[in-house]
C-alpha cells in the first residue's frame, strides 16, 4: 500500500493482518501523526482509493472498523465521507465490556475493581493538583440536588473528574469507563434519596482535601465512600451483582 500522507510514520503491515485491518492502523497513526482535531474530514474515497491502491471494499470496511470504535463518523452524501469524532470514554467502555462478558466477568467485579481504583485517583488528584481542574472541583463544594437525573449528573462528574485530575491518561480512561458502564445498568441512581445529602457531603470533604493537597485525607475518604459504596449495591443490587457484564 502506499503512504498515507507525506511524513506520516508508518508501521510494516504484518502478514498476519487483514488489508482492511491495516489500513484503519494505517488511519489512526496518520490522525495521531498530523494531530487532526474532532471535525477534520478525512481524504474522501477516490483519493483514499488512490493512496492506499486497495479494492473499494477493503477500503470501506476499514472505515467501518474505525466508525464501530467511535473513532470516525461516516456522513453520507456527496459533501459527507470520513470525519475525525471526539474520543469518548463510552466507546472505550463499550468496547471493553464485549471482553468483561467473554471472560465472565461480573458487575461484582467491576465494583471492586471500582473501591481499588477511586481512591488510588483520589491521591493522584491531589499529589497533582491541575490548576486548571482545580476551578472545576470548587463546585462540587457546595451541591446540594438531589434529585434523580441531577444528583445522577453530579455524581458521575465528580468521579469523572477525579479521574482526568489523576493526570494518568490510562487511569483515567479505565476510571471514566467503569463509571460509565456501571451507570447505564445502576439506574435510577443508587442511593435513596435519604443518603444523596451525604454522598454530597462526601464529595465536598473529597474535593476540599484534593485542592488542600491532603493526599492522605483524599485517600482514606475516597476509600471509606467507595466501600459504603460496594457494600450498598451489593444489598440493593444482589441480583444483578452476580450477573456476567453484557455486551453494550
Amino acid at each position: 500500500m502506499a503512504a498515507a500522507g507525506a511524513g506520516t510514520p508508518r508501521r510494516p503491515v504484518r502478514r498476519s493482518d487483514k488489508v482492511s485491518e491495516a489500513i484503519a492502523r494505517d488511519i489512526v497513526r496518520r490522525i495521531g501523526a498530523e494531530e487532526l482535531t474532532p471535525g477534520t474530514q478525512l481524504p474522501p474515497e477516490a483519493k483514499m482509493l488512490e493512496e492506499y491502491r486497495v479494492g473499494r471494499g477493503s477500503l470501506r470496511e476499514a472505515l467501518r472498523i474505525l466508525e464501530v470504535h467511535g473513532l470516525i463518523s461516516i456522513k453520507p452524501g456527496p459533501r459527507g465521507g470520513p470525519t475525525v469524532d471526539q474520543v469518548h470514554t463510552e466507546n472505550f467502555g463499550r468496547m471493553a465490556t464485549l471482553y468483561f462478558q467473554m471472560d465472565g466477568v461480573t458487575f461484582a467485579d467491576l465494583v471492586d475493581a471500582r473501591v481499588v481504583m477511586e481512591p488510588t485517583l483520589a491521591t493522584l488528584a491531589a499529589q497533582r493538583r491541575d490548576p486548571r481542574l482545580l476551578e472545576e472541583l470548587d463546585r462540587f463544594t457546595g451541591l446540594t440536588r438531589t434529585d434523580d437525573d441531577e444528583y445522577a449528573d453530579d455524581v458521575d462528574d465528580f468521579h469523572r473528574l477525579m479521574a482526568a485530575m489523576s493526570g494518568n491518561p490510562v487511569m483515567t480512561l479505565f476510571g471514566q469507563s467503569l463509571t460509565d458502564i456501571l451507570r447505564e445498568r445502576l439506574s435510577p441512581p443508587l442511593f435513596p434519596k435519604s443518603r444523596r445529602t451525604a454522598v454530597l457531603s462526601v464529595h465536598c470533604a473529597i474535593a476540599k482535601a484534593v485542592t488542600a493537597g491532603d493526599v492522605t485525607l483524599a485517600e482514606q475518604l475516597m476509600r471509606e465512600h467507595m466501600t459504603e459504596y460496594a457494600a450498598y449495591a451489593r444489598r440493593r443490587h444482589p441480583g444483578l451483582m452476580r450477573e456476567v457484564v453484557d455486551w453494550r
